[in-house]
């Protein structure tokens, strides 16, 4: 008789968080450029007064890329930014992104090389379309132990070519 309420009571804290996921998870797949939506998320969640997306670079901890990542980005080359995307001091994501700089104009990739500019931002303009590989509650290789979702997902130009390849771990500092 106790062991059922006391698996009631432990199952019920979780229900929240559950839901609360889903509406993450809503904001997210609502556009292509995850920093538009983690800054949609940001102000939903009224975490700063005026929601604004940071990338602090992360040195000496990169990922190892995919084994067919030249022939995905079609490139030999390819650009790799390891970032932390915050509001304010709340770490939203942690993302690996593997790009083609070839298919970035100079702007964009010295944006991108010399700024915290996060990479949604920096190639807006390029117009990419997101699709979604994998996705999944809880970390993938490469996350941080507090991922609540993680995604991995490729960026396409409208003509479809590979802009990037990309594994974005969001944290469970979405949920506060």
């Amino acid at each position: 008789m106790l062991l059922p309420l006391l698996i009631a009571l432990q199952a019920a804290p979780e229900a929240p968080h559950g839901k609360l996921i889903d509406q993450f998870e809503a904001t997210l797949n609502s556009t292509d450029s995850a920093t538009m939506a983690l800054t949609q998320w940001c102000g939903q969640r009224k975490m700063m007064p005026e929601p604004r997306i940071t990338a602090t670079l992360v040195k000496g901890e990169d990922a190892l890329p995919a084994p067919d990542l030249s022939e995905t980005l079609g490139t030999e080359d390819p650009g790799y930014r390891h970032v932390r995307l915050s509001c304010g001091p709340h770490v939203l994501s942690e993302a690996h992104n593997w790009y083609n700089p070839e298919l970035l104009t100079p702007e964009m990739n010295k944006l991108l090389a010399t700024t915290d500019t996060p990479f949604g931002k920096a190639v807006a303009a390029l117009h990419f379309s997101r699709e979604k590989l994998a996705s999944r509650r809880g970390p993938l290789p490469g996350c941080p132990a507090d991922t609540i979702l993680a995604n991995r997902a490729l960026l396409r130009l409208p003509d479809h070519r590979v802009l990037a390849l990309v594994v974005e771990c969001y944290t469970s500092a979405n949920l506060r």
